[in-house]
């Protein structure tokens, strides 16, 4: 199955489990198990679930910080999950180019989002791509004190000559109210794209699911020319 088809898959199961807040990794073992009126889950669609799933707090943190527009909890559902699928390309999976996973998540955009959503998403993906190893440290770093958290008592203080920890890093910055237009306001409650479908077992009782048929025969991982 091509890859193309196999983003639109996942996009459908994150789509899914952000409408109706359910845990990714749970709903990706429901579809494999109990895949209703749909195909099985593709290979691929589970990876990248899987993977947005394991990395998505890194993920939304890159969102934030490059987004000169919305935070993501303010982006439509449709708009931050295929941002969080590119993401999850450009940073881990080192068998895409960054170039065919900003191109496909344009694909899916222009088919499924609204008239300014592609240049929204080409501008942010555009800015992972070019800083996506500047959280490779903070990555690490929020490991270790995970670990280390776990390791010592809630009650502990650090011990006299001990130097300060850390501060955390910064959260981004709020946009500007100036920079928010008016049809953001309504961005979370935006209907769902007509092209979703809504057959049961695979789509969520009040949205739409996006159709698959067109993407089969697109070419596989092949960036788009100019």
């Amino acid at each position: 199955m091509a890859r193309s088809t196999a983003r639109r898959r996942a996009l459908n199961t994150l789509y899914e489990a952000d409408e109706k807040n359910q845990d990714i990794s749970s709903l990706v073992q429901e579809r494999i198990a109990y895949p209703g009126a749909q195909t099985p889950l593709p290979e691929y669609a589970i990876e990248i679930c899987n993977g947005v799933a394991e990395h998505r707090k890194t993920i939304d943190r890159m969102l934030n910080s490059y987004s000169d527009k919305w935070t993501v909890g303010r982006m439509s559902v449709i708009d931050r999950n295929i941002l969080r699928i590119g993401v999850w390309e450009i940073k881990y999976n080192d068998e895409v180019p960054d170039g065919v996973a900003i191109d496909e998540a344009l694909s899916l955009a222009k088919t499924l989002s609204d008239d300014g959503a592609p240049s929204f998403i080409h501008a942010l993906l555009s800015a992972v791509s070019a800083h996506k190893n500047d959280y490779d440290q903070n990555d690490s770093e929020q490991s270790e004190d995970s670990e280390h958290a776990e390791s010592e008592p809630a009650e502990s203080e650090p011990a006299d000559g001990d130097s300060e920890p850390a501060e955390a890093p910064a959260a981004a910055e709020a946009p500007a109210a100036d920079d928010v237009s008016d049809a953001a306001e309504s961005d979370d409650t935006i209907d769902a794209p007509a092209q979703f479908d809504t057959e049961a077992g695979d789509t969520p009782a009040d949205s739409g699911r996006p159709e698959e048929s067109a993407d089969a025969e697109q070419p596989d991982d092949k960036p788009s020319e100019g």
